[in-house]
This record gives structure tokens, sequence and C-alpha cells, in this order.
């Protein structure tokens, strides 16, 4: 058995992102099978146990993550073309009034924010910003296997076979899709539940099965829900909540 990157290894037991534990192992924050380990680069054994020193927790727990609902307009990322970017939505003023988290608000809090899984700038609904390397990896991962379910409105006709695609058997760059859960909601409004998330996925898968998307919400990922956040607001997510 070969050793393999501990950076690797605590990033696959979401421990933390490989960058977090290249940091941790610089300031001796990371133990194997109870000896320090503080040279970058360091492998071991898939089998070996690896801990986090309690500073490494305490930063760890004191990164936040923030649920926005955002409306159409707003770029996920780093802004472009003269489109604000969804971080400037997060400040004192725009928090939910209803937001149950203790935590007060901090300029702190937008350091770092990285985006877990966008939504383009014709969407709008549940978006993730997150400082915690954990929370990114169990989103946006390789291996991730948290759904993410959509609202969608359409135009265009879709027959039973064209649903039965839009389901399973569509291909996008040239590979297979995951099957996926559509149904129709109402007359003019699709249901997508995905577990991945391809750029401008919804809207091409709509386009091979001849329908165009006028209207495209996020309202869930994985056990967290968008609920009653207004549009435009946001809220930390809670020490008791899961994706």
């Amino acid at each position: 058995m070969e050793k393999v990157r501990i950076s690797k290894l605590m990033a696959e037991r979401g421990m933390c992102s490989r960058r977090e534990a290249d940091s941790y192992i610089e300031r001796g924050w990371v133990k194997v099978d109870g000896v320090v380990v503080s040279e970058l680069g360091a492998r071991a054994y898939p089998g070996q146990n690896i801990t986090l020193e309690r500073a490494a927790r305490a930063q760890q727990t004191s990164r936040v993550t923030v649920l926005i609902n955002k409306p159409v307009g707003y770029v996920s990322g780093q802004a472009e073309k003269g489109y604000l970017p969804a971080i400037a939505l997060v400040d004192a003023s725009s928090r939910y009034a209803r937001d149950r988290s203790p935590l007060r608000f901090s300029r702190s809090h937008l350091q770092g924010l990285a985006v877990a899984g966008r939504l383009d700038i014709d969407s709008q609904g549940l978006l993730v910003l997150t400082q915690d390397g954990r929370v990114a990896r169990q989103l946006i991962g390789e291996d991730s296997d948290i759904d993410k379910e959509y609202l969608v409105r359409v135009t265009g006709r879709l027959d039973e076979r064209g649903l039965a695609l839009l389901n399973h058997g569509l291909s996008l760059d040239g590979k297979p899709l995951r099957p996926a859960q559509v149904d129709w909601q109402n007359a003019d409004q699709l249901r997508f539940v995905l577990r991945e998330g391809k750029k401008r996925q919804i809207r091409r898968m709509c386009e091979l099965v001849g329908l165009k998307v006028v209207g495209l919400k996020r309202v869930r990922i994985g056990r967290v829900k968008l609920g009653d956040l207004p549009p435009g607001q946001w809220r930390y997510l809670r020490e008791d909540e899961r994706f």
C-alpha cells in the first residue's frame, strides 16, 4: 500500500480542505498516530489515524457560512461586466430580521468567503458562501452526493419522451449526465433535483428537449432550504443545520 499526502487524506475524510490542511501542518496542528507532522507534503498510509489539535478545531468553528437569496442580476463570484457579486449583499442592513443565529455580524466574516455552488446571473435563490473548506468540499467536491432542488419556469412543449430524457439520458460536453428527478409542478413550472452542477446545466438540458427557461430558482441544497428568506437578504448557517 502506498503512502498518500496527508493533506489529501484529510480532505478525503472531510476534516478540512487541502489548503487548510497545509496551513494546519505548517502550524504543527496535525498529528498522525499521535506524532506531530510539520513538513508540507508529508505522507501517511490511508489507514493511519489523523487528528487535529484543539487550536485548529477552534479555528474551524469560528468560520462562518452564509446563505443568501440571490436575486437575478447578481453574479455568484467575482464582479464582472459591471454586475455586482452576491457578496455585496452581505452587510448588517440586509441581514434577515428572523435570523436565529446568535452570531453578530462582523466585517471579518466577509474575508475568504467562497461560493460553494454557483447560480448564473439570470437565476435566483439559495446561494452558499463559506469560509469553511469542509462545507465547500461537501457541496462541490468531485465526490459530493448532496442534491440541489430547483423550480424552473419554462416555455415550449414537452412530451413524455422529453420528460424521460430530462430524468436520465441526456449528455453535456460529451459526457452523460447523472440521473436527475424532474417532474411538473404546475402547467408551466418544472421541479429539478440534481446531484451535479455543470455550467448552466438546467438551461442547456431544457434546450435539448425543446424548452426555454424563463425563470430559475434554487430552493434547497441537501437538508438546507431557502424557506422564507427574502430576495436580497441573507442569514448565517446555524450550528444545528447540516447540508
